[in-house]
């Protein structure tokens, strides 16, 4: 399992640990909103998300991490393979507290590097809801190009994605 530095946040993967803070963030109200529902107690649920992604980290060598701002978890965020589209998505989620602050931003761009420079992904895209558009804001100013209307698990999203190729003539 690979953990991450950038400028302000530590990217590393989750552990059971970490399944409180996890569910206090993931399934505030306020992002709960933007997300797909999960039934049940949400610490349990987190644990389920928790050892998920650690089933990805050993199948796929990657899946989202936790992130951590001055050891603090504040949102979770990076890769995630979606067996419904065959493709590989960049995704993330912040507590309230720390939105708007340049934080997903900085995330997905090291996930899309890894993505695309570590695990030598051909392609990898975003999705959220239609209204989300700070999310597709973030999208946008990472490269990414809307190619489509989605629906996933019931929900209606649209789709915008970035090829290998555009992200290391862009970003290297």
């Amino acid at each position: 399992m690979t953990i991450l530095r950038t400028e302000r946040l530590t990217l590393r993967p989750l552990a059971p640990e970490d399944a409180e803070a996890y569910a206090a963030m993931r399934y505030h109200p306020a992002v709960a909103e933007w997300l797909l529902p999960a039934a049940g107690d949400p610490v349990d649920a987190a644990l389920a998300s928790i050892e998920r992604f650690a089933q990805s980290w050993q199948q796929r060598r990657y899946a989202p991490w936790g992130l951590f701002l001055e050891g603090r978890l504040i949102g979770h965020g990076g890769l995630n393979f979606v067996p419904e589209f065959g493709e590989t998505e960049v995704l993330w989620a912040l507590h309230p507290d720390f939105w708007g602050q340049g934080y997903a931003t900085e995330m997905a761009r090291a996930a899309l590097d890894y993505g695309f420079k570590e695990r030598g992904l051909r392609l990898i895209f975003a999705m959220t809801m239609p209204d989300n558009s700070p999310s597709q804001a973030v999208m946008r100013r990472l490269g990414l190009t809307y190619r489509k209307n989605v629906v996933y698990k019931g929900f209606d999203a649209v789709w915008l994605d970035i090829t290998r190729e555009k992200w290391l003539a862009s970003w290297t």
